[in-house]
């Protein structure tokens, strides 16, 4: 007879217990099949854009308040009403860029009802995320401050849907203008007596759907009355982002480059990962998903490359010199919201599969890194594909933000082009190439070389040929868990974590190792 003894076992020797069956899958595991691939550092490419590692939060669900904004008199701790476990989190990631307020926010956002004191700005309705009232306590200061405490960028989306250029115009003086003028005295008696540097100006956004429901054709006249009147104060220059297409729409580049490009410093291209590509109906869960969904998932998420390819080419007719960058500021995955949570606020879990189609992306964007100057991804905090989620004074870091976090070794290195031969990994009707992988070289003359394989079951035997290099160490990190839908809570916070990777080896300029089943492997070779 049988008699289980109940027994409480420490949530620490759990979380330990999932790392180490993580990290023992990953180097037990025997290759079904082999990859080659050659490095061509001896062939440098263009400098990676270290923008392609951007960020996006808009106010739409807990992704400001809770997610970032807790205010001054919270138990959690801050700096001016903004998380400190959050910020620290986020510094790590070195972030370069950071986009706000919105997405479809931005054109039903008006800035002076987030500036003064906060206990008289007004409440307004979000009508876009929740139908929730918006208290607009986190506004341009706060988000200024973010930025400062972050050392990123600031983005900000302007609001030509419901706004005016006059609007527009202001709102660029208060930020930015360090003379006696009506809005920065304005900025000086709420507090902030130094403009701010602000580079990136986004001229609109979606104005073919929630922004405006405009033309093509409309938009590219509306873009160029708003330019014209984005002035640029003291040393501060402002770089102009146009409106771009939604997915596949290609006639809307080329509308916009035909009467725009000379005008314009970079051009927006907007798309999602849906595992059902349906948009109405259901999306797909974000855990509990089986394999069809997991491989579709990938398919859907390579067709990044076709659409930066295709845009690229309508812009290379246009801007041969790439004068013009390609801004994709919204990308990532997109699922039914967890049940019980407010459908308005896109609260999803994120999970394994959610970290190698980060690292997809990553290595098409490196791909087209003479044309892709920024990516911001959707979003920062509790919202879509997000790098942290919190519970109250709870947070915990995703699958995705540990893949931000190893490939951050790649912003402002130098592009090598690579060859890769792969096998596929096939399900049904459904084939993908099994392996991808991105290098590039950083100052220090280190080669990163970022793989992952989207295959679940079978690990795969890659050689490594390394041109133009005499390598003499190698090391690595890798990133993979039990399960395809494996992911972290705040009850296990690590199941899906970095680990140490031994198992890449030198010998005679060649580089081997195994890469095991559905994981994400990055190695600096030096």
């Amino acid at each position: 007879m049988f008699v289980r003894i109940p027994m409480k076992i420490p949530r620490r020797l759990i979380v330990l217990a999932c790392s180490l069956s993580a990290f023992s899958l990953a180097a037990a595991q025997t290759p079904a099949a082999s990859a080659t691939l050659t490095v061509r550092a001896d062939q440098p490419g263009p400098v990676i854009n270290k923008n392609i590692y951007g960020h996006f939060a808009e106010h739409l669900g807990r992704c400001i308040y809770e997610g970032i904004w807790v205010g001054e008199d919270s138990p959690i701790p801050n700096t001016r009403g903004i998380r400190n476990d959050v910020v620290a989190a986020l510094k790590n990631l070195n972030i370069p860029v950071l986009r706000w307020p919105g997405g479809c926010f931005a054109d039903e956002y008006h800035w002076k009802d987030g500036i003064g004191p906060r206990e008289q700005r007004p409440k307004v309705y979000n009508s876009h995320w929740g139908g929730v009232v918006e208290n607009n306590h986190f506004g341009t200061h706060e988000f200024l401050d973010l930025c400062e405490q972050l050392g990123t960028e600031p983005y900000l989306a302007i609001n030509v849907g419901s706004g005016s250029v006059q609007e527009m115009m202001q709102w660029i003086e208060y930020v930015t203008s360090d003379g006696p003028t009506p809005m920065a005295d304005l900025r000086r008696a709420n507090g902030r007596d130094k403009p701010w540097k602000v580079k990136y100006l986004g001229i609109g956004n979606e104005s073919w759907g929630c922004g405006g429901s405009m033309r093509a054709e409309f938009y590219a006249d509306l873009y160029r009355q708003y330019q014209e009147f984005a002035k640029n104060y003291g040393d501060n220059r402002v770089f102009k982002i146009a409106g771009g297409a939604n997915s596949d729409d290609y006639h809307w580049t080329e509308t916009l480059m035909k009467f725009a490009k000379d005008r314009m410093h970079g051009l927006s291209l907007h798309y999602y990962t849906l595992p059902t590509g349906n948009w109405r109906g259901s999306k797909g869960k974000s855990t509990g998903f089986d394999e069809a969904q997991w491989i579709t998932t990938f398919r859907r998420t390579l067709h990044m490359d076709t659409l930066v390819t295709k845009h690229s080419e309508i812009m290379d007719k246009y801007d041969p010199e790439k004068k013009v960058g390609l801004v994709v500021d919204e990308w990532g995955t997109w699922y039914d919201v967890e049940p019980g949570t407010n459908p308005g606020f896109l609260y999803q879990q994120n999970t394994l599969r959610d970290a190698l189609v980060a690292a997809l992306n990553f290595h098409i964007f490196h791909k087209h890194a003479d044309r892709v100057y920024m990516a911001n991804i959707a979003q920062t905090v509790n919202v879509l594909q997000a790098m942290i989620l919190t519970d109250k004074e709870k947070m915990i870091l995703t699958p995705t933000y540990h893949v931000f976090e190893m490939y951050k070794v790649h912003q402002g290195g130098t592009y090598l082009p690579i060859e890769l031969k792969t096998p596929d990994y096939a399900l049904g009707e459904e084939k993908i190439p099994a392996v991808s992988a991105t290098a590039s070289r950083d100052a220090d003359k280190r080669i990163h070389l970022s793989l992952a394989n989207t295959n679940p079951r079978e690990a795969i035997a890659l050689s490594t040929k390394l041109e133009g290099v005499s390598a003499k160490k190698v090391s690595g990190r890798i990133l993979t868990a039990p399960a395809i839908d494996s992911h972290n809570t705040f009850d296990a916070p690590t199941v899906v974590a970095p680990q140490t990777f031994t198992g890449a080896t030198l010998k005679d300029g060649m580089l081997s190792l195994t890469l095991p089943a559905k994981s994400v492997v990055v190695l600096t070779i030096e």
